[in-house]
């Protein structure tokens, strides 16, 4: 399989060559976490942060975002959620509802408790329907089942944070 020259191959499309920090991209727990000038063709900078502990999910969840033209974070569980909200303040939140050391409603409930990130949209996911009222009277702007569709989540991300209450 040929190797793809991002520098090169990005001019001969007519899109800007990505500029990646020395020593090449930086990856995190096997997820991208491009600069976000990677994302200045599109004009988006609006950061979403994504916070679930099925690393597959949030791999597709974060392309999907990232493709959408959205800058994304990563946590991996409820409690490095809460504390990237607070030190990175998103535009929104995508945030799951089960999850070990912190769940999601607890972590929604703290995020809505607290004076720097009360503001930040949130979109929960969950595979039971069970928790959706819940979520919603709890502050989320959104509640989608998993397996969600890209299209949709999408749709409730930018929805999430151009919506004024």
């Amino acid at each position: 399989m040929p190797t793809m020259n991002l520098r090169r191959d990005s001019r001969q499309i007519g899109m800007p060559a990505p500029e990646f920090p020395p020593g090449g991209p930086r990856f995190d727990e096997n997820v991208w976490e491009p600069p976000p000038s990677f994302f200045a063709p599109y004009g988006n900078s609006e950061t979403v942060l994504v916070v679930d502990d099925d690393r597959d999910l949030l791999a597709a969840t974060t392309l999907r975002l990232q493709h959408a033209g959205f800058v994304t974070r990563c946590a991996y569980d409820g409690e490095e959620g809460l504390e990237s909200a607070k030190r990175i303040n998103p535009d929104a939140i995508v945030l799951d509802i089960r999850m070990p050391r912190m769940d999601g409603l607890t972590a929604l409930k703290l995020l809505r408790s607290t004076p720097e990130t009360m503001h930040i949209p949130v979109v929960m996911l969950s595979a039971s329907r069970v928790d959706e009222q819940t979520a919603l009277e709890a502050g989320a702007r959104c509640f989608l089942r998993k397996p969600h569709n890209g299209a949709l989540l999408v749709h409730a991300v930018e929805r999430a944070i151009h919506e004024t209450d």
